[in-house]
């Protein structure tokens, strides 16, 4: 099978192919606020460790910093307006929880914003935050997970 070479720096390629979109959610001035990452990924499984990538400019990435805790929650099909919305308005200039009519909700940590409607939630505190220039990698320790049933066969994940 013949290859070619493509300069990364370069040409858009896709480094991973599959990105799977979530909503990371932190709390800013005592809102919460998601923003849509396609930058994620497992980082580790002891301890259980998420990583996700914001542009430095992201208002999410304020919360984050201020708290040092953040929620991955994992959306369905059926959230993809909801999930693109995230993606394309600033939470500096929204109340992104009530225009997707989202039902917020807290686990153990009251500076992650967990979305109900998601399958999926994950609890994190930040483990490193490090700067790798047009991002910055976020990687956090997940230490509580909410799971709707539908996601379980009898009684675990998977």
């Amino acid at each position: 099978m013949s290859k070619i070479k493509m300069d990364p720096t370069q040409d858009r390629i896709p480094i991973l192919g599959v990105h799977p979109v979530v909503l990371a959610g932190s709390v800013i001035n005592d809102k919460p606020d998601f923003a849509a990452v396609a930058w994620t990924g497992v980082a580790a499984s002891f301890p259980p460790s998420i990583s996700i990538a914001l542009q430095p400019q992201r208002h999410s990435l304020k919360g984050i910093r201020q708290n040092m805790t953040f929620s991955v929650n994992i959306p369905s099909v059926d959230q993809v307006k909801e999930t693109d919305y995230c993606g394309l308005v600033s939470g500096l200039m929204s109340d992104k929880a009530t225009d997707c009519n989202f039902t917020v909700f807290f686990g153990s940590i009251q500076s992650a914003p967990l979305i109900e409607q998601c399958p999926v939630n994950h609890v994190c505190e930040v483990l490193h935050i490090l700067n790798l220039g047009s991002h910055v990698m976020v990687i956090g320790k997940i230490v509580e997970t909410h799971l709707t049933e539908s996601c379980l066969t009898d009684g675990k994940f998977g």
